[in-house]
């Protein structure tokens, strides 16, 4: 997988049609930080919920939109909890799931600095409200 990224898109449908080429500009955009962000999006969902990240797996979070291919590609879309809980997160919210979620990702070996976390979380609840204020969805692509 070589390039991950995060887009608003008015359906899954549409969203799905981006999968083994990115959004190729069809869609606003931004990079994923250097994480997986398939489980990275199950853990903020379970720490702004509080749920086990196993607990939302077997609710089978995050839905795929597409399977994968051999090439690895894929796409994913935000549940409607978790782009709600950032997109309407206040600021001390954000910087403690984003605290907590970097010392998963340290635990697991990633080195991901709580200001590296607290700075991409907020980059990402701006992309929630966004497509919160539009009606639209945040989804992830996986090429």
């Amino acid at each position: 997988m070589d390039y991950w990224e995060y887009f608003i898109a008015p359906d899954d449908e549409s969203a799905a049609q981006v999968q083994g080429f990115g959004t190729a500009g069809a869609y606003e955009a931004m990079p994923v930080g250097n994480y997986d962000p398939r489980d990275s999006v199950v853990e903020w969902e379970g720490l702004f919920a509080g749920v086990t990240p196993q607990v939302l797996i077997r609710a089978g979070e995050p839905r795929l939109l597409s399977w994968l291919t051999n090439d690895g590609s894929y796409v994913f879309v935000f549940s409607a909890r978790l782009q709600n809980s950032l997109a309407t997160a206040d600021r001390e919210q954000l910087d403690s799931v984003a605290r907590a979620w970097s010392r998963l990702r340290r635990e697991e070996g990633d080195d991901i600095s709580e200001e590296e976390a607290i700075d991409h979380l907020g980059d990402v609840s701006v992309w929630a409200r966004k497509a919160k204020d539009q009606g639209l969805r945040l989804y992830c692509s996986v090429t």
